[in-house]
């Protein structure tokens, strides 16, 4: 798929219920016996791989291929209804939007392409032919946008140096492919895992996977309570993250804490990489932590004291219960929290290393 999409084609009423034959919002052709919600979490599950917006593409070109419109609007009409469909199943929609956004752009800008430009007053053969080139074309980027991972663990790995130590939190799997390329390189470093802050006696599933597949390849890590963070910034050379999605002004979104991370790393001078594959940026101007288009409760007040003991224990969970979706995505969600550009060094694509500035410029590239 070409890397030049930019605003979605066209708004369509969000469901995750089937919108009757009348309603505007559903595409006047027959694609009822597609799920679009079952598709997009089956590659999930069976892709651990696979990130939310691949998977979200991947989703939509099945749905091209199941549901075959035969003109250019309901081509739109039907990309628009069922990526709404697919945001609105989950509280958290920003990866999706990523790749919903980008895919329907894709779309437009090919459709508006001089060989296709009249294709609502071609034949049915003509726009079959069209559409058959959109969903190879598709199929095409979502492998090589699988490949972005190990661009990305190339290029990070210069990041990593013989006796450097790396706090890291989450379990971004781009950025264990960095740390893991480094060590198959030869490279001695250590790491401080912050986990996740959960009630004592309670397992950090993705969390501790990550530690084992480190310690596994001769990395010493050390695992700590977010508490403990700033205790440890002496120990350490760098913050290096993970992200959700990559915002208009180089902020990022990611798992709630990295914006706390980068605050510490900033106040003593230790830089901050966050690695990422550009298929996470996502048109979104964010102005603050509370201007995110999401749902999630992480400040909860409450004035009854029968519940005191039960909203400190359960304080470091209540926010990931929040962030469960309604039915497409992940049953693990977790909640996130917004990382200004200001506090970021630098990232890490597969397209090289940029500054937080310079998102924007690339961000022109994809989407104009």
């Amino acid at each position: 798929m070409a890397s030049s999409p930019g605003k979605s084609a066209a708004t369509a009423e969000s469901s995750l219920s089937t919108p009757p034959p009348e309603s505007p919002s559903k595409p006047k052709h027959d694609s009822s016996n597609f799920d679009i919600l079952q598709t997009y979490t089956h590659l999930l599950h069976s892709q651990p791989t696979l990130t939310m917006p691949l998977a979200a593409i991947s989703s939509l070109i099945s749905l091209l291929r199941h549901s075959p419109p035969s003109t250019t609007s309901e081509t739109l009409s039907l990309l628009s209804h069922h990526s709404s469909i697919l945001k609105s199943s989950v509280r958290n929609p920003i990866a999706l939007s990523a790749g919903t956004d980008l895919f329907q752009r894709y779309i437009v800008s090919t459709l508006q392409s001089p060989s296709s430009s009249n294709t609502d007053t071609q034949s049915t053969q003509d726009f079959k032919t069209i559409r058959d080139q959109l969903v190879a074309n598709g199929e095409q980027f979502v492998a090589r946008a699988q490949e972005a991972r190990g661009t990305i663990a190339k290029i990070g790995v210069r990041f990593v140096d013989d006796g450097c130590t790396v706090m890291t939190s989450g379990n971004s799997r781009v950025l264990s492919a960095v740390l893991n390329a480094a060590a198959d390189n030869g490279v001695r470093f250590r790491v401080v895992y912050v986990r996740s802050d959960l009630p004592p006696g309670t397992s950090d599933r993705k969390g501790d996977g990550v530690v084992a597949q480190l310690r596994g390849k001769g990395i010493p890590v050390a695992v700590i309570q977010p508490s403990a963070a700033a205790y440890s910034l002496g120990k350490i050379d760098m913050v290096m993250v993970g992200a959700e999605g990559v915002v208009e002004n180089g902020g990022i979104v990611s798992r709630i804490g990295t914006y706390q991370l980068a605050m510490l790393a900033k106040s003593v001078r230790k830089p901050v990489y966050v690695v990422t594959e550009s298929h996470k940026f996502v048109r979104l101007y964010p102005l603050g932590q509370y201007d995110l288009p999401i749902q999630q409760t992480v400040v909860d007040f409450c004035d009854r004291m029968d519940d005191i003991d039960e909203d400190e224990r359960d304080a470091g969970v209540r926010g990931a219960k929040e962030g469960k979706t309604q039915g497409g995505g992940r049953d693990d969600e977790e909640v996130v929290d917004y990382t200004p550009p200001e506090l970021i060094t630098a990232l890490v694509t597969e397209t090289g290393i940029h500054t937080p500035s310079a998102v924007s410029e690339e961000m022109i590239k994809i989407w104009y």
